[in-house]
């Protein structure tokens, strides 16, 4: 059988490496101590910030406290000449 198309110029040769295998699985996760879920239960009983949870008064705090058209739009006074 021949083939339908012409073999011109030289051919190309398109290296594809071997697929690397599975991922690794990321290992499991552990659960706190006693010691430390009875201490994040009590500083949420008292209100307080707990790790890797989120905090509206920090939102709050962290907030610009720019006020709209508190600044103007441009780094000079106009006419200013510079």
């Amino acid at each position: 059988m021949t083939p339908s198309f012409p073999a011109i110029g030289r051919q190309r040769r398109i290296f594809v490496p071997p697929p690397a295998g599975t991922v690794p699985s990321a290992p499991p996760q552990h659960q706190d101590p006693p010691i430390y879920r009875d201490l994040m239960r009590t500083w949420a009983d008292r209100g307080r910030t707990l790790p890797g949870r989120h905090d509206p008064e920090w939102v709050r705090l962290a907030a610009p406290q720019v006020a709209p058209g508190q600044f103007s739009g441009f780094p000079d006074p106009r006419g200013d000449g510079r």
